[in-house]
């Protein structure tokens, strides 16, 4: 399923997706339109399957109070795709502050949502004063598409706006974010969803980069059965693109492994393979400004030709590429940063 938002001639944007079938795109869909979105390079709808005819959608609308004042914004379909729910918003807090960066999950038969969160921060983008912290915060989503129970706190104090990513582990969901310690050390921390709570985080390797502002470049992750694989960027000496593997559904993760260093922009993103490898994907500058590469590596650090995607731009605009397995290969989609910017796929067979 890819999404994407689509600037409307009069004015505002419209959420629209296709789904990938049988190696060809079908027809678009509207999940809906606004005037009043918060539209951002890094902070990006999505539209999930839940199951086979349900799907979760979600955006960001500006509320009154500022330029970084918006809710998010979710809507279910139960005909997949051809009708959807009154929007309903996770939280409640009703507070004018930043409420995005989130990721849409299924688990248990219906809709779950992580998102970072600014109800304590008193509505500034710049976190780093007296102001309280971001959160990262969790809630259900019947097939109503209500919200299911309240909103709970995972973690109280996150980086302030690094995606979030969730993958689905045998022994239950994990999700993966760049912490922020007091010290301002904003490594990748795991939380795992067990017996009705979020576990205590851990981090995934001990990076300790510090920095007093947020990267904008969050990590990624997949499992199969209790193999988790994370990959993220850092830079607590110069540019990293790395990954690490867990056994055991996310509870601890083996040294990393170094994908790729230097002249790298990181906006990563990771596909584990049924025998184990894992394939990441990451931005890097070149000559010409910066390509789409991917490679795949053993959990032992054995790694596979790295190969180029596409080219690409170091600018914001060319936004954060995304990967997932379909069928038998890989399926790319990216924003080709020109005028009119366009989203563009690309396959690869792993026959």
């Amino acid at each position: 399923m890819l999404s994407w938002l689509q600037a409307l001639p009069q004015g505002g944007h419209a959420l629209q997706h296709a789904r990938w079938h049988d190696g060809r795109w079908g027809p678009v869909g509207v999940v809906a339109n606004g005037e009043d979105w918060f539209v951002n390079w890094a902070d990006f709808p999505s539209v999930v399957p839940i199951d086979a005819t349900t799907l979760a959608a979600h955006w960001l609308e500006q509320t009154p109070g500022g330029i970084y004042s918006y809710d998010v914004r979710i809507a279910v379909s139960s005909d997949a795709g051809t009708s959807w729910s009154v929007p309903m918003s996770p939280h409640d807090d009703g507070t004018p502050t930043e409420h995005g960066f989130v990721t849409l999950y299924a688990a248990g038969g219906t809709a779950q949502a992580i998102w970072l969160d600014g109800r304590h921060t008193g509505g500034g983008h710049d976190h780093s004063g007296e102001s309280g912290a971001m959160t990262l915060r969790g809630a259900a989503v019947g097939t109503d598409g209500r919200r299911s129970g309240l909103d709970e706190e995972i973690d109280g104090r996150v980086c302030d706006c690094c995606q979030t990513d969730v993958a689905i582990a045998a022994d239950g969901p994990v999700a993966v974010y760049r912490d922020r310690s007091e010290r301002e050390v904003r490594d990748i921390a795991v939380v795992r969803r067990q017996d009705g709570g979020w576990s205590a985080p851990v981090r995934v390797h001990a990076d300790d980069w510090t920095i007093d502002a947020c990267p904008v470049n969050g990590p990624a992750i997949d499992a199969h059965g209790r193999t988790v694989a994370v990959a993220w960027f850092t830079a607590p000496d110069v540019p990293r693109v790395r990954l690490a593997f867990s056994a055991d559904s996310g509870g601890s993760f083996a040294p990393p492994i170094e994908v790729a260093n230097g002249d790298v922009l990181g906006r990563v993103d990771v596909v584990l393979l049924e025998d184990g490898r894992a394939i990441v994907s990451w931005m890097q500058q070149s000559p010409g400004g910066a390509e789409i590469r991917a490679q795949p590596f053993t959990p032992d650090g054995v790694a596979g030709p790295a190969v180029v995607i596409a080219g690409t731009t170091v600018q914001r605009s060319s936004g954060f590429p995304q990967m997932v397995a379909a069928g038998d290969g890989l399926l790319f989609a990216w924003t080709d940063a020109g005028e009119p910017s366009q989203v563009r796929t690309a396959f690869a067979s792993l026959r």
